[in-house]
């Protein structure tokens, strides 16, 4: 699963754990994206992965940046001033509506009234809630996020010269597959709208995380969709997980009432994903290790918090040994800037980025 290349920079890194970085591969892949989608405008979700590095490799390709908050803007608008910023995310405060931006994603009919209050110009997308059903989402984003239909009507009468309304903004779920994306896309492109934002939520796997979200089929699809209209993406995990490694080591292998746990430093202190998301974290050991060890069974990868949540992989078949160095694939993505990182106040990770 993870490359000769990779595994011989996690040799190299010396104090673990540390997150690897591999700009290359991250490259590679948003190039080939890029290409896939033609006329499609391409925005990245920075809290997906705000690491300046990353950002770096991706402002090559993308045609802006998607943020959520006053921190993201000034991170990015700092390292790029030239490109532009879409800004978003519910409970803005008066500061940040004031944020210079490109397009603005309005969340209410109350939030475009506090817009209008600092007299400032904007142009906007109205966030939609549509209440279209999704099926086999990961996670969906209904509940607070945006408005229905009522609350867009309520919208309209207060668009003028200065505040100026340019098309509609909808992210509706997480997890789906270029087909699921197309048919949503079709039911958001009903409304008569020049600019339309679809959001993010490619699907990606990491029980088979070898297998990608199908870029050639959607950038198609959409182009069959568009018919001349001004069409937005925003996807933040589909595009840097695969780049990212956490590399950590076995401290202890024990078995307790018959099951085997490999206890590595670090966790999901670091890592959150896996807790947060349900999921076995893909992973390669290298064997590295000389102390005691369990082999060819079912072992579960645990971190060093006093809590029974910290699993980063549960009953995975392995052979492994205390000394081993394990290096944990997909974690380019909401994995250390999602994670809590001062429970129990262990070091935080190191941070390397390999570039050939």
């Amino acid at each position: 699963m993870i490359g000769p290349r990779v595994l011989e920079a996690a040799l190299r890194l010396g104090e673990l754990p540390a997150y690897l970085y591999d700009l290359p591969a991250l490259d590679e892949h948003v190039k080939s994206v890029r290409a896939a989608l033609g006329d499609v405008e391409l925005y990245y979700a920075v809290k997906a992965n705000p690491d300046p590095e990353l950002l770096r490799v991706l402002a090559a390709y993308v045609d802006g940046f998607e943020v959520s908050s006053a921190g993201e803007h000034a991170h990015v608008t700092a390292l790029f001033p030239d490109l532009p910023v879409a800004l978003g995310g519910p409970g803005k405060t008066d500061a940040e509506l004031r944020l210079p931006h490109h397009r603005l994603h309005v969340e209410s009919p109350n939030e475009l009234r506090r817009l209008l209050a600092t007299g400032l110009e904007a142009d906007v997308l109205l966030r939609l809630n549509p209440g279209l059903p999704v099926e086999g989402a990961a996670l969906t984003m209904s509940g607070p996020f945006g408005m229905d239909e009522d609350g867009i009507a309520e919208c309209l009468p207060m668009f003028g010269d200065r505040v100026r309304l340019r098309g509609l903004h909808a992210h509706l779920a997480s997890g789906l597959e270029a087909p699921q994306l197309l048919e949503l896309a079709r039911a958001l492109l009903a409304h008569p709208y020049e600019e339309v934002n679809l959001g993010g939520g490619m699907a990606v796997s990491y029980v088979t995380p070898h297998t990608r979200f199908d870029w050639a089929a959607y950038g198609a699809g959409l182009a069959e969709h568009a018919r001349g209209r001004r069409l937005r993406i925003e996807p933040g995990r589909a595009l840097t997980v695969y780049c990212g490694h956490y590399v950590t080591r076995v401290v202890d292998v024990k078995r307790v009432r018959g099951e085997a746990y490999a206890v590595v430093l670090g966790g999901t202190h670091h890592l959150r994903t896996p807790a947060t998301k349900g999921h076995d974290q893909p992973f390669t050991i290298v064997p590295t290790g000389g102390g005691p060890g369990v082999a060819d069974e079912p072992v579960t990868f645990v971190g060093q918090l006093c809590t029974p949540k910290d699993v980063l992989a549960r009953k995975v078949v392995t052979t492994v040994r205390v000394g081993d160095t394990v290096v944990f694939g997909m974690a380019g993505a909401y994995a250390w800037n999602i994670s809590h990182h001062d429970f129990l106040m262990h070091p935080k990770p190191a941070f390397h980025h390999l570039r050939a």
